[in-house]
């Protein structure tokens, strides 16, 4: 750790005053940090881009088609969501930063923990994705999750600096998730235009933004289609 303010993250001076205090105590103050390698993804960069920055549409698919049972709501301006895994855990998350092929993240919330009572922490999470050419010779969309968490509360803190290391891969599946969620549901739309297109311009939570994916609803050249 270096620093008060994490090097991933430039121009500190542009976010709102509560904002930077936030990063600045998990950077600070993290109880553990991963870093994961996801799910590839098949589709298009900007395809996977899509899903990534559009967080409502994939959480929807991702229910549509069975993969998880989350709950994204968009609570305040561009980039800012509440969000429940369906599991109990409930807290908001907001996009800090972008570049073409990375996302920072600040997440904050809590869940039930039995015995313990109510746990809850901040996170802040760098998202890579980069295009890549797998061993066949087929392109694809390679993600890494590296994740700096705060425990707040003391004894789910204490657990958490002993799990961790005794159960990496549990950790690391749960640190990407959501990741591997988005290049699951990114990989039907383009498998499955046409399923998907449908699905999108029917469905009333996600119509809305049917108008993101015009380019690529209404390209013949695009995969199944």
């Amino acid at each position: 750790m270096c620093g008060d303010f994490p090097p991933f993250l430039p121009f500190p001076e542009r976010l709102p005053s509560e904002i930077r205090s936030e990063v600045v105590s998990v950077w600070r103050g993290y109880t553990l940090t991963r870093a994961v390698n996801g799910q590839s993804a098949r589709p298009p960069l900007d395809l996977v881009r899509l899903f990534i920055d559009l967080p409502v549409v994939t959480v929807a698919a991702s229910r549509h088609l069975g993969l998880a049972n989350y709950q994204v709501r968009q609570i305040g301006p561009t980039s800012y969501y509440e969000v429940e895994d369906g599991e109990g855990a409930r807290g908001t998350y907001r996009v800090l930063f972008e570049e073409p092929y990375r996302r920072v993240f600040l997440a904050s919330g809590g869940r039930p923990i039995r015995i313990l009572g109510q746990g809850t922490g901040a996170a802040l999470t760098v998202l890579i994705f980069r295009p890549e050419v797998g061993l066949d010779g087929r392109p694809w969309v390679a993600q890494r999750v590296e994740t700096f968490v705060r425990v707040d509360n003391t004894i789910p803190a204490f657990f958490a600096r002993i799990l961790a290391p005794l159960f990496p891969g549990y950790v690391d599946r749960k640190i990407g998730e959501g990741f591997n969620i988005m290049a699951s549901v990114s990989g039907w739309a383009y498998e499955n235009p046409r399923a998907f297109c449908h699905w999108l311009g029917k469905e009333g939570e996600v119509a809305p933004y049917h108008t993101e994916f015009s380019s690529y609803c209404g390209r013949t050249e695009w995969k199944g289609q």
